[in-house]
């Protein structure tokens, strides 16, 4: 009787013991970070959907669950309220939200160029930025927006009261395609090129880092300022790193991978969309370009967008990757 019984405390002191089962089970439990999308998934997301499917994460001991938000705007709250670790969103924004105290910091980046563009049909009356005095400029979101198009107008010596703005919410290829508009702003070059191309109407890009914008980073990845020690972060950005290597040498075998649990985006515009977004794909997604962001810090204050150039640091930050 006494063999068995202590067989079986031993057996009871090796899982309760440090490397033991009782042990590992918080750590497993630790090794999950969820991840806020900007919005639904998309081409944009190449880098974190080709980890999670080709096991880059899981090769650094991470369980990452890619959520979408009901409203676009909540990503940077959530993650500030620790209700999720990470989120995507813009670098424009992430400056705003900072400056009005708002406690998260870039780890990363996605989408290391600008998407945002101005664009008019290509056979309508709008060959040059000059040629939009007097119309209608459709839009999304006001804002940032605005200081986009205040800007690339100040090129050819128009002012924003020279055009009338029309809120046409998300429907920016629709607003264009009926003639509701002249041009909008705050398409993205890999989308709603596409779209119109699509439908016979081809588009004409005007690009704000080719008419007085600073070039920015469009996605980022944000996380909780009290966070940026968790060691899961730079194990995390060291597997983006390798799902991004990995798309750009093999961008078929990759777009399998994203459609596996994503069926519904192998269409025609999404495969254009795949396309045109690897090329603006971050290729060192932890990498941090200081001066870029001191840059652009100081435009958004001259142009009144926020109230103070904050230093880089208070913006972002570039974490140590794994050895």
């Amino acid at each position: 009787m006494f063999k068995p019984f202590r067989i079986a405390l031993l057996t009871l002191l090796t899982l309760i013991a440090p490397g033991g089962w009782a042990e590992e089970a918080p750590a497993a439990a630790t090794k999950k970070l969820t991840v806020m999308l900007d919005w639904f998934v998309n081409p944009d997301h190449a880098a974190l959907v080709v980890a999670q499917q080709k096991g880059f994460f899981a090769a650094q001991n991470l369980e990452v669950e890619l959520q979408t938000p009901a409203d676009p705007n909540d990503p940077p709250k959530l993650v500030a309220a620790g209700k999720v670790n990470l989120a995507v969103t813009y670098q424009p924004q992430l400056m705003m939200q900072v400056t009005a105290g708002l406690p998260v910091k870039r780890i990363g980046t996605l989408i290391a160029t600008p998407l945002n563009t101005l664009v008019v049909l290509k056979d309508g009356p709008v060959k040059t930025l000059a040629d939009l005095k007097g119309r209608k400029i459709g839009y999304s979101v006001g804002g940032f927006e605005e200081t986009l198009l205040k800007t690339m107008l100040a090129k050819v010596n128009l002012k924003l009261e020279d055009v009338t703005l029309v809120n046409v919410n998300f429907s920016l290829s629709p607003a264009l395609l009926s003639k509701q508009v002249d041009a909008v702003i705050g398409a993205f070059r890999n989308f709603e090129l596409n779209q119109l191309d699509l439908a016979k109407k081809p588009g004409r890009a005007f690009y704000p880092e080719e008419e007085g914008v600073p070039p920015y980073d469009e996605l980022v990845l944000i996380a909780k300022r009290e966070e940026l020690t968790d060691p899961r972060l730079g194990r995390f950005m060291a597997a983006l790193e390798q799902a991004t290597l990995y798309i750009v040498n093999h961008p078929d075998e990759a777009w399998k991978a994203f459609i596996t649990q994503h069926k519904d985006l192998d269409d025609e515009l999404n495969r254009r969309a795949w396309r045109d977004t690897l090329p603006r794909l971050a290729r060192r997604p932890a990498a941090l370009d200081e001066a870029r962001y001191k840059r652009f810090a100081h435009f958004l204050f001259k142009q009144g967008v926020i109230t103070v150039a904050l230093p880089v640091s208070n913006y972002a930050v570039q974490l140590p990757l794994p050895e």
